[in-house]
């Protein structure tokens, strides 16, 4: 009840316009109740995390049981990503305003956002597993973090993609998979293994 609450009055009033009073008021409850169960509106929007987390991790499982090629396996992850997030897109826009401060509780990155982070990060391990594309063993153990941070970009452009129907997304994921797939299936030469080498230097020093 105050969870439907204030998700209903950040989609019409903003996250930074409502208030904790403002969402006792709508659930009518008392102030001090809404206190009990969410310790501040960053509570809540952990908890539509964490929902919209386990909501995806079934819908994703059945997509990915009927496709092979990786580019469709990894297109279906972000696929049932934005489909999830488009009701509240306007509100996850708001939000994204959080995402470069680590320390920051509501970020993508923060301490409080790791064991949802890792679900993501795992989706997309599973994608690459039943993959068509053999993956180098040294880029293997990254490629799923490096895939999810794609994903979270490919959802930024998506939040402020003002195009119909947010077709330039569209265009990009198609585009921009297709690149990456066809960057994995050369990897694998050994002419590569100095340039897999340098990338993933340059991953760990930029994750320390």
């Amino acid at each position: 009840k105050i969870y439907e609450a204030a998700m209903e009055l950040f989609r019409e009033k903003g996250f930074e316009e409502t208030t904790m009073r403002d969402i006792a008021g709508k659930a009518g409850v008392a102030l001090g109740a809404t206190y009990y169960y969410y310790s501040s509106k960053d509570a809540i929007v952990l908890a539509f995390y964490r929902e919209m987390q386990e909501t995806s991790t079934p819908l994703v499982d059945e997509v990915l049981g009927h496709k092979k090629k990786l580019k469709e396996r990894i297109h279906a992850v972000i696929d049932e990503r934005l489909k999830l997030l488009a009701p509240n897109r306007k509100f996850c826009a708001a939000l994204f305003r959080h995402a470069p401060d680590g320390a920051d509780p509501l970020s993508p990155f923060s301490e409080d956002t790791h064991a949802i982070r890792d679900a993501a990060i795992e989706q997309m391990r599973i994608a690459i597993e039943g993959g068509d594309v053999k993956v180098p063993a040294d880029l293997k153990p990254r490629l799923p973090y490096l895939l999810w941070l794609y994903q979270m970009a490919l959802i930024m452009f998506w939040l402020y993609d003002h195009s119909p129907e947010q077709e330039r997304t569209k265009k990009l994921i198609e585009k921009s998979l297709g690149l990456l797939v066809n960057l994995l299936r050369v990897s694998s030469l050994p002419l590569m293994k100095p340039l897999r080498k340098a990338a993933l230097e340059l991953v760990e020093t930029a994750t320390v």
